[in-house]
């Protein structure tokens, strides 16, 4: 059942994750050129589902014989030691805006809360 549990978290993630997106899309235009001259859809469907695997697949293992309450708190600790710490070191040393790192930070909490929540519930 583990592995239905993470293709239904990869799934969950990806539509949540692309109308997240979606919404910001004129503003992350303006932010920065990459957003502005998206890449191919079909490429970004296959990335985003084998990134989004790879996610559930270690929230799984890690916290798939936790009660939901613990997995809740180690998904945000994972948040904050992953994206958020890589996310202000990019706006730090690399000069990242801090409006899209902001919007990568959200859209990896909604993620990693999500995924948790379907792994455990679902395993």
């Amino acid at each position: 059942m583990t592995v239905v549990a993470v293709g239904v978290a990869a799934v969950a993630v990806f539509i949540i994750s692309s109308v997240y997106y979606a919404v910001l899309g004129a503003r992350l235009a303006r932010w920065s050129p990459a957003y502005a001259t998206p890449r191919p859809a079909g490429l970004t469907v296959v990335v985003e589902l084998v990134r989004n695997v790879v996610l559930a697949s270690v929230v799984a293992g890690f916290f798939l014989t936790t009660s939901l309450g613990t997995a809740l708190l180690g998904a945000l600790a994972l948040w904050v030691a992953f994206p958020l710490v890589l996310l202000t070191g990019s706006v730090y040393h690399e000069r990242t805006d801090p409006r899209l790192a902001v919007v990568h930070a959200g859209d990896w909490l909604v993620k990693v809360v999500v995924v948790t929540l379907v792994v455990v519930l679902l395993a």
